[in-house]
């Protein structure tokens, strides 16, 4: 692979700027690089800043808090979505299940990557001025709503085209639901989430917590549990008033979130701090939007089979808990290689990339070492949310010793896959001049989605090819 080295520096004044550079000539000279051999960074790099390494104790200590925390979120939002799978909404227009994990998904695509990029900026020293914080955080604001915008609007028609596709119809109410129904969830679900981040990253400075290790979590803890009430409640409401022979409300309500994109994407492109993303920013989001889009398919096919009875509750849980393990990864990364070079070179002690899974989560340096508190924490976290279900009486499964061995593996190897593949995906965009912070996220979280409902229906389908098919439970 042969890549042109440029100089770069990092822009204190940009927040998001992906391929800025210190004025520098560029080389002319074309070096040959392998991503085993990774470019390196031969000089100082100038807004270089040390960020103390910290134990596994104290990672464990401010990561579990919230990450437990944000499990609680992913259990009330799978008892939401076990309840409201039932509603006539839900069963008349089934395409729905298709926008669960793309409009869940916006908290990876948007809010945690929100979350990330304001945690770089934290860490950096360079939210400092009050005018220069209002100036980012109004910025980053207007983007979100704009790309939730675009992002509900491509869900509702991806998942128009899977429901026509079995079918061979096409109903325009309820395609005008769909659409209605996720443009207006996704810009409400990322104006209070996104509000709900920035507080977030500004209060763990000021208390002295590394917001890399609870920004991301809390992003989901209340992400799931209000984009989906949300979802339920605003597509009922249209449902009810569609029934009622009002055809109106529905495109009205699309036309003016449409007409307000737009208006969205201007004054973010007129704001320094996201103007670089208005142009760069767009691939990540809507790739991962179709990726999770794939997942709700999956649960669209399996949730009104027999076999799959009950698995309603536990994807959002299975998805949660995998997305937000591997963004704290992610936003851990993404700070570390801004605080010692520049994008396009790696930093000179990087050790090489790692394609060996056991010897990657055995190595003694930090990216391994957070890997493994990180991995640590997943069957202690599952089993509490289990059992949090189980108390509640909530879902259609029996909590046996089989669901739970078969369960706890399956979201094992689904956080083992994510954290491996996220080393990899951080580096390799970082050297390739993306930054991590607005590129790695929202396709981390969007591959935990297909990865965790596909594993989750294996485990439903081997529980009921063995004899497990108590799904008459918690009805």
């Amino acid at each position: 692979m042969s890549i042109r080295r440029r100089q770069h520096s990092m822009a204190p004044n940009l927040a998001m700027d992906r391929k800025s550079t210190n004025g520098a000539e560029e080389e002319e000279d074309e070096t040959e690089t392998s991503f085993s051999t990774p470019l390196v960074a031969n000089e100082t790099h100038d807004n270089a800043v040390e960020i103390k390494p910290e134990s596994s104790c104290r990672i464990g200590i401010q990561v579990f808090f919230p990450f437990i925390v944000a499990g609680f979120g992913t259990v009330g939002a799978g008892m939401v979505l076990d309840i409201v799978q039932h509603w006539p909404v839900f069963t008349e227009v089934s395409e729905i299940f298709i926008l669960v994990p793309a409009l869940l998904g916006l908290k990876g695509n948007l809010e945690m990557t929100l979350a990330s990029r304001l945690s770089t900026q934290a860490n950096l020293g360079i939210l400092k001025t009050r005018k220069q914080m209002m100036r980012m955080i109004s910025g980053n604001l207007v983007l979100v709503q704009a790309q939730a915008l675009v992002v509900g609007f491509l869900a509702a028609i991806f998942a128009m085209v899977m429901g026509w596709i079995p079918q061979g119809k096409w109903n325009v109410q309820h395609g005008l639901l769909l659409c209605a129904s996720s443009m207006l969830t996704a810009s409400l679900a990322s104006l209070v989430l996104g509000v709900l981040m920035i507080c977030v990253v500004l209060c763990s400075k000021k208390l002295g917590i590394n917001p890399d290790n609870v920004a991301t979590p809390v992003a989901a803890s209340l992400g799931d549990l209000t984009t989906l009430a949300l979802l339920a409640a605003l597509s009922k409401l249209v449902f009810m008033v569609v029934e009622a022979k009002h055809y109106w409300l529905a495109p009205l309500l699309m036309a003016t979130l449409i007409l307000l994109i737009p208006v969205f994407i201007y004054l973010a492109y007129k704001n320094e701090y996201v103007s670089e993303v208005v142009y760069t920013g767009w691939t990540p989001i809507i790739a991962a939007m179709a990726i999770s889009c794939v997942g709700g398919l999956v649960l669209d096919m399996t949730v009104s089979d027999k076999k799959y009875h009950g698995m309603a509750v536990f994807q959002p849980v299975i998805n949660g808990v995998g997305g937000n393990l591997v963004a704290v990864q992610a936003s851990r990364l993404s700070t570390g290689l801004h605080s010692r070079a520049s994008i396009g070179s790696l930093p000179a002690d990087t050790p090489h990339i790692c394609f060996n899974p056991l010897t990657f989560f055995c190595r003694k340096n930090m990216t391994s070492k957070t890997a493994r508190v990180l991995l640590a924490m997943v069957i202690p976290g599952h089993l509490i949310f289990i059992y949090s279900i189980k108390f509640m009486k909530a879902g259609h499964t029996s909590i046996t010793m089989n669901f739970v061995a078969i369960y706890c593996a399956a979201a094992l190897l689904q956080v083992m896959v994510l954290l491996f593949i996220c080393n990899f995906l951080v580096h390799w965009m970082w050297k390739m001049g993306d930054d991590p912070d607005n590129f790695a996220i929202p396709y981390l979280t969007a591959l935990g989605d297909l990865l965790g409902t596909s594993l989750l229906a294996l485990v439903f389908y081997t529980l009921y090819s063995i004899g497990d098919k108590d799904f008459d439970v918690g009805d």
